[in-house]
């Protein structure tokens, strides 16, 4: 099509889940549900850590970060999911689309930037504990996490913003959100610098920080295996154990879609989607608080402490 006769769209459609009655509600009740686990979640532990001075440290730091991202991320797509399911048009504009991309491609990136911050944060605390507190301190700490956003930032939206993709036509998105990789589907022109830059920005940006915690973590298990206490090997594999379940969720889905890309995976990449989009967010906040035990007895101390206070007021 010559660029003369371009008839440029300003709404896409999001073809999203079944139209079934039976089904859309069901999927409506469990988004609803795990949107709501989402942000009570990261809520309480965001909260919990700032309130419990004992969790000032570096790692919990960085937790606080990881969580925001996915209260964050959930928001973006979640609650238009949940107002697309019982919709019976699904409409999205352009602005509201490409925002959704780019806060998505944002916070995702950010996330694959804080996945490896927090596996160096592990590997000098084990590694080097010694030089802990030296190597990771707070003004290192602030430096890493405004070099990690301004860094995920330059990479993800200023590309997609300073040259946008073009569509012309086709405006049904076989999704249930305004990512890149099915946007690049549907668009019109010359695509290979688009196909090009994705494949090679989730090269950069996703296996660069994968590698880099496939090396520290085998340091670190090295350095564990050194430790001849039981204890204190079962205490460092622990303190690991929910980076690593976390890691193995959001990086395996991520990969397949970003760096995998063939033409085999558009028809089910939108379910492939909901494990880093909607399901990832609201487990991170479950494993950190179920498998540390320091978060889990100060989140159950501000919850105590919290009750109290509603009942003494309301037996007043």
């Amino acid at each position: 099509m010559g660029p003369g006769n371009q008839t440029y769209l300003t709404e896409f459609i999001l073809v999203g889940f079944s139209h079934n009655r039976q089904i859309c509600l069901l999927l409506f009740f469990t988004f609803l549900f795990i949107y709501i686990l989402t942000a009570l979640g990261n809520t309480l532990l965001i909260c919990t850590v700032v309130i419990a001075p004992k969790l000032h440290t570096p790692m919990y730091f960085f937790l606080c970060n990881l969580s925001f991202i996915d209260l964050c991320f959930s928001t973006c797509s979640v609650p238009k999911i949940l107002f697309d399911i019982l919709s019976k048009e699904r409409k999205i504009s352009m602005v509201s689309c490409m925002a959704q991309m780019n806060i998505g491609l944002f916070l995702g990136t950010t996330e694959v930037v804080l996945l490896a911050v927090m596996a160096y944060d592990r590997y000098i605390a084990i590694c080097f504990p010694l030089y802990y507190t030296t190597i990771m301190n707070w003004k290192v700490c602030q430096n890493i996490a405004v070099i990690m956003w301004s860094l995920a930032f330059f990479t993800s939206v200023v590309p997609t913003v300073s040259k946008p993709l073009i569509f012309c036509t086709e405006n049904k998105l076989n999704h249930f959100a305004c990512e890149i990789l099915v946007l690049m589907e549907i668009a019109c022109g010359n695509l290979k610098y688009f196909r090009m830059r994705s494949f090679v920005l989730g090269l950069l940006m996703l296996m660069t920080p994968f590698i880099f915690i496939v090396v520290s973590y085998c340091l670190i298990i090295s350095s564990i295996q050194k430790i001849k206490s039981t204890g204190g090997r079962s205490k460092a594999y622990s303190t690991c154990a929910s980076h690593l379940t976390v890691i193995i969720m959001f990086y395996g889905t991520s990969i397949t879609m970003y760096v995998g890309q063939t033409k085999y995976l558009f028809p089910i990449q939108k379910y492939i989607s909901l494990a880093y989009g909607v399901f990832t967010p609201a487990l991170n906040p479950l494993i950190y608080s179920i498998r540390n035990n320091e978060v889990k007895e100060k989140l159950i101390e501000i919850i105590t402490k919290s009750f109290s206070m509603i009942t003494i007021k309301l037996t007043r």
